[in-house]
């Protein structure tokens, strides 16, 4: 097991995505992403990662710190970064209504962490499928631990199966390293369909269970949650390298950072943290600190 293969993976998706989120795909279409640039939307250096790693920092930090997985404190952290710029390299920017709303609940109202996640169904957007990655690497993680980290600002039960799905994907790849990107995601569904068989959201997924994703005009690569992990699976099996992956992400336009963040942490973990190129790890601005905190987390993990 090797943290910072889909943390870094996931980091470096971000970073690329930042500069054009929003631009349509017709855009990049005709201006392609190729590499870490920095400024477009947001104006920021390259390599500057948003709301979707500073979670995910967020996250690792709670749990490295209080040696468990604590939604309290996963909170606390959470309200560190959006309210007091913590787990950011320049400043806090974008994040969703959704994310904020719970963060408010928790912070504002005093509500208990597991009832401040919006829970409607408008409120199935990525934000915490981007986040969910580090409970991969914990030893024998139960859906009920993924699903209330979810919950957090994700309470939907959509987005908690999301999450399931992705964080299956990830554990697939991290035990067996003989299978192909298809196989380990054939692996996944079958856990995810009996395990939440009597549910009604399955069908949401169903683009992902029949494999049916590899025509790219079918391919919505916004906010939502579904959308969004349907893009990621298109790139992860459309592309054989984790630089075609993320770039095939972002350039599919539209909420560029989260969809290439996402598909970047698996990429990372399939292929490994050596196949990242090295100039976009050394492009991001405090990248030590981050692979700092991914050998402290893949201590607690070997201890857990």
């Amino acid at each position: 097991m090797n943290v910072k293969d889909g943390i870094i993976g996931l980091l470096i998706g971000d970073a690329l995505g930042v500069p054009v989120e929003f631009k349509q795909r017709e855009y990049l279409e005709k201006n392609p992403v190729t590499d870490m640039i920095g400024h477009g939307t947001y104006n920021m250096p390259a390599g500057t990662w948003s709301d979707d790693s500073s979670m995910t920092i967020a996250t690792m930090a709670s749990i490295v710190n209080k040696k468990a997985v604590d939604y309290e404190d996963i909170m606390n952290e959470f309200c560190e970064w959006i309210f007091n710029e913590k787990y950011v390299q320049y400043c806090v920017f974008d994040y969703g209504i959704t994310t904020k709303n719970a963060l408010d609940n928790y912070h504002y109202k005093n509500l208990p962490a597991l009832e401040c996640g919006c829970s409607g169904e408008r409120d199935n957007g990525n934000g915490s499928l981007m986040r969910i990655l580090p409970l991969a690497f914990i030893p024998n993680i139960d859906y009920e631990t993924i699903e209330n980290v979810s919950a957090l600002t994700h309470a939907h039960e959509r987005s908690k199966i999301a999450c399931a799905l992705y964080i299956e994907i990830a554990k697939s790849m991290l035990e067996y390293d003989d299978l192909t990107i298809r196989e380990h995601i054939k692996k996944a569904n079958d856990k995810i369909i009996k395990h939440y068989n009597d549910s009604e959201e399955l069908k949401h997924f169903n683009r992902i269970f029949n494999d049916n994703l590899d025509d790219v005009d079918t391919i919505r690569s916004g906010g939502y949650v579904i959308d969004t992990f349907e893009s990621v699976i298109h790139c992860l099996e459309n592309t054989g390298n984790y630089r075609d992956a993320v770039l095939k992400a972002v350039n599919l336009g539209h909420d560029t950072d989260t969809v290439a963040a996402i598909c970047g942490g698996l990429a990372g973990i399939y292929y490994g943290f050596d196949e990242i190129p090295i100039d976009w790890i050394e492009s991001v601005s405090k990248i030590n600190q981050v692979l700092s905190l991914c050998e402290k987390y893949e201590a607690f993990c070997d201890e857990y």
